[in-house]
């Protein structure tokens, strides 16, 4: 495979990039949970920051809406947050104190889902700001990342509980425990193929679950790679971050693990998101933001 690999630093120091998405435009969004900003790069490779209302937000994962707003946690202000596209914020705090906001989707209807680290809840906001929330059955589960299966149900990973949670529209939850023990799910997607993808940060293995709650699962080449953030990309291909490693991994559909070294020593590689499967982005917390494109594969 013939491959780009790009590092754009950001003007400022001290930022701390980590939640990234990119829009169906591809215009790519992301987080500074340092810097405490919501910040976006334009179609003509533009850096536009967004200073969040709240001191000390730690803002952390974000997704670009159907409708084109931006919906992100803010993990210790206790916030749900959004960016119209004319560039408002508003922020929706949460009915119980020191949740932890964390992953974050959208389901079909519209309705933004996020998961609540410390508050052992799913949750769910309106569009006109109203938030339900849904108690997990096993206590200190520690939800993390969410993301909407092809079944139409939500999709996420229970950090401490070592298992892959389902939750339906009307708030019904299944659990499924992961075969390793103690390996710490955190990042989770919906692949190409129908199936949820997760990383387990711990186990050192990516996980496929279908929607029938089978897993299986394949060990990362890299030991103590410490994936952490998951995205599809072309084909049937995953792609992930590893955060010990210092690499980006891709998974191919043969369940065979590339590797791809991020040449900045120790960049700490966490959100990570696809653009058209070809062009996959990630954001480095040593105040940079990652690029890798295929050129020919």
């Amino acid at each position: 495979m013939e491959f780009k690999l790009q590092e754009i630093d950001l003007a400022s120091k001290d930022t701390g990039p980590y939640g990234i998405a990119v829009s169906d435009k591809g215009e790519v969004w992301f987080t500074q949970h340092i810097a405490n900003k919501i910040s976006c790069i334009g179609l003509d490779g533009e850096l536009t920051e967004y200073p969040l209302p709240t001191p000390d937000a730690k803002v952390m994962c974000v997704i670009v809406s159907s409708k084109g707003e931006v919906w992100f946690t803010e993990n210790a202000a206790n916030n749900i947050g959004r960016i119209t596209k004319e560039g408002t914020i508003q922020e929706y705090p949460l009915p119980h104190p020191d949740s932890a906001p964390y992953g974050i989707t959208e389901a079909p209807n519209g309705e933004i889902w996020f998961t609540e680290m410390n508050g052992n809840r799913i949750g769910r906001i309106k569009d006109d700001g109203s938030i339900h929330e849904y108690n997990l059955p096993i206590q200190g589960s520690y939800p993390a990342f969410i993301t909407l299966g092809s079944d139409d149900a939500l999709w996420f990973t229970e950090n401490q509980n070592n298992a892959i949670g389902r939750i339906t529209e009307n708030g019904e939850v299944t659990e499924f425990t992961i075969p390793t023990p103690a390996s710490g799910p955190v990042g989770i997607t919906k692949g190409n193929d129908g199936a949820l993808w997760f990383v387990e940060i711990i186990g050192n293995k990516i996980g496929r679950i279908n929607t029938s709650g089978e897993i299986t699962e394949y060990e990362i080449p890299t030991p103590n790679a410490r994936p952490h953030a998951i995205t599809a990309g072309a084909g049937n291909d995953l792609w992930f971050t590893e955060w010990g490693a210092n690499k980006i991994g891709r998974l191919r559909d043969n369940g065979i693990i590339e590797e791809y070294p991020i040449e900045t020593p120790n960049a700490e590689p966490h959100g990570i998101s696809s653009c058209d499967g070809k062009t996959i982005w990630f954001a480095l917390e040593c105040d940079k933001i990652g690029k890798l494109t295929i050129m020919n594969d």
